[in-house]
């Protein structure tokens, strides 16, 4: 069985928290460590994660919940914290208001991952749902896995969501958040970490099924053009001036091209 730690990080977020929580207290896997990163909050955010533990504890479940709260330099930061604080075999960063789908996601993974052809995959990813503040669910996420990532894919876009996004804990302590960029470095991270499981031959693994819900009032939909800007620069880095411009040029064209259609 493999060990999955889910890593929440929080500041400020008693308003959303809770459904984060309780999707990963309802997981049926006993195998899970729930890390949470909290920028001192004083919201209420660490007396609902107290409670939180209480609950896990006393439902005897085999999971093992941690909480981390202290000042911290921003979200990616914070992030770099819960990597230096890592066991078990795979991490998923989790955010506040965002939850998983279902009670079986973490044994349906575990299930997909054991039977996979002996080796450990570098990356498991999945589908992710979009849903309201509320966490009600808007519609399937546009951008779509798939079936063989590589590092490469993301020159298309970000097409697994950061949510989606379980990576070996041996790959993801060695590649640290780039804390340059304020609301794109996932992508960088997730890119970095693909490059690094190509040099090694290490392969990606397809979980076919959605495995997040993601809020759509995050702060990266918050600041979106700010967002856009810092993933073109991440783009350039990863695949060249001259690659990236082409390729946003033809995701002008075909958003056009849509818009007409």
């Amino acid at each position: 069985m493999i060990r999955i730690t889910y890593v929440t990080i929080t500041y400020q977020a008693a308003k959303v928290l809770q459904r984060t929580l309780d999707s990963v207290l309802e997981q049926d896997y006993p195998e899970i460590t729930h890390l949470i990163i909290d920028g001192a909050s004083t919201d209420g955010t660490i007396e609902m994660v107290n409670d939180y533990i209480e609950r896990s504890n006393a439902a005897d479940n085999g999971h093992k919940v941690l909480l981390i709260s202290e000042p911290d330099n921003g979200i990616y930061d914070a992030m770099n914290k819960g990597l230096r604080s890592l066991d078990g075999d795979y991490v998923c960063f989790l955010n506040a208001g965002d939850f998983l789908p279902a009670p079986d996601i973490a044994s349906r993974i575990n299930g997909q991952c054991s039977t996979f052809n002996g080796q450990s995959p570098a990356v498991l990813y999945g589908d992710t749902d979009i849903v309201d503040g509320e966490g009600r669910f808007l519609h399937h996420r546009r951008l779509a896995p798939p079936e063989n990532l590589t590092w490469k894919s993301f020159r298309h876009g970000m097409l697994v969501c950061h949510q989606a996004f379980y990576a070996r804990t041996d790959f993801a302590i060695a590649t640290t958040y780039n804390q340059k960029y304020r609301y794109s470095a996932d992508v960088d991270w997730c890119i970095r970490i693909m490059k690094a499981a190509a040099r090694e031959n290490v392969p990606l693994l397809n979980l076919h099924m959605v495995v997040a819900n993601y809020t759509q009032e995050g702060q990266t939909t918050l600041h979106h053009r700010e967002s856009l800007i810092e993933r073109y620069k991440v783009m350039e880095c990863h695949y060249g001036r001259i690659s990236t411009f082409l390729m946003h040029c033809w995701f002008a064209v075909r958003a056009v091209f849509k818009k007409s259609n």
